[in-house]
């Protein structure tokens, strides 16, 4: 607390540091940008240096514009003023920008699950309102979506140029956090036996996986895309997660669980992943509410840090919307009630190739 206080008691002077970066706007980054600048001798470490040194805090700057337009109420909860303090440390710490990359990376590592608290304190003390939820979310889809970008561009420079080795002995073919040749299976079955442990931790049994794959492109191949692995799996993560539960809640202790079904299907112009369970589906009148960030259907989980919860902060699709959303993929849900059958809900995006 004696740091966050001294961090908001410097606000002020560098509040002409933030009107000034604010001015500017972010620069965009396709996919075909960071491969190029990435692969063989367009790896440049000084030129990334210097982007990096002049991008990074007209987005800081930016959000922390729109975080000071939150309503007070909120700004004022205690899990938010230490989100601001973050951004106003790191801004400060890239005006002298050294070797502070990693650093700042880590420091955001719990902004998601912090922000998230701040919202559950401030419904607490204050309850909901429709209107300032509208705005909520608004401004932490933008939030949200600065995060990823700021983490990519962070990710990028410290794989390429953050250590001695130039190849990540564990991905030897990705430029940095990008696999060209990115297989989307392996990604799914890692998601999956994730999910799983998970699920097995919460309910002692999990559901199995049919997984399926269709490559009408090249028959017979597997399926890869140029992608980030992390991005898709935190996707295909979060989908396997609610389908678990799902699944286990509406069966109960039965010991004859039906499985989680995957199909992964790359077409002649885009890569379709779905993923589709028994557990009942959820109300059409519910379907957005899904993609809220105040909306759970799972009790708040304690921030111990001991485990990672498998649900309860609401955050899951919302966030794997936005990890869509970077890279122009589009994220449903959706639910079907056929009569006198089992309901299926269905999860799938698109990755447009």
């Amino acid at each position: 607390m004696r740091i966050l206080r001294a961090l908001m008691s410097n606000a002020a002077s560098m509040g002409k540091h933030i009107d000034y970066y604010s001015r500017f706007s972010p620069s965009p980054l396709s996919m075909k940008q960071f491969l190029d600048f990435g692969s063989g001798e367009n790896a440049c470490e000084k030129t990334s240096f210097a982007f990096l040194r002049q991008e990074l805090p007209v987005r800081l700057a930016n959000i922390m514009k729109e975080i000071n337009l939150l309503p007070d109420n909120l700004l004022k909860t205690p899990s938010v003023r230490l989100v601001q303090s973050w951004y106003m440390q790191s801004l400060k710490d890239i005006i002298d920008f050294t070797d502070a990359v990693i650093k700042i990376r880590n420091r955001h590592n719990d902004v998601v699950p912090t922000m998230a608290q701040g919202v559950v304190e401030y419904k607490e003390t204050y309850g909901t309102d429709p209107i300032v939820s509208q705005n909520v979310q608004y401004f932490l889809d933008r939030f949200y979506m600065s995060r990823i970008s700021i983490r990519m561009l962070l990710n990028q420079h410290t794989l390429l140029f953050g250590g001695k080795v130039r190849v990540n002995p564990a991905h030897p073919k990705q430029i940095g956090s990008i696999d060209p040749h990115c297989s989307v299976t392996e990604v799914v079955r890692d998601a999956y036996e994730n999910a799983r442990n998970l699920c097995d931790r919460y309910y002692m049994n999990s559901p199995e996986l049919v997984l399926e794959e269709f490559n009408v492109k090249d028959d017979g191949k597997p399926v890869t895309v140029v992608y980030v692995p992390s991005h898709l799996y935190h996707m295909v993560f979060e989908l396997f997660k609610n389908a678990m539960r799902a699944t286990m809640e509406l069966y109960g202790d039965s010991m004859d669980y039906p499985p989680v079904h995957a199909q992964v299907a790359l077409g002649s112009e885009d890569l379709t992943v779905k993923v589709s369970d028994r557990g009942g589906g959820v109300p059409l009148r519910k379907i957005e509410r899904l993609f809220t960030y105040t909306y759970s259907t799972a009790p708040p989980p304690s921030m111990d840090g001991q485990r990672s919860p498998l649900a309860g902060y609401g955050y899951g699709l919302p966030i794997s919307r936005l990890y869509a959303r970077y890279f122009q993929v589009l994220l449903f849900q959706t639910d079907m009630f056929i009569p006198c059958v089992l309901c299926e809900r269905i999860a799938w995006f698109l990755a447009f190739c």
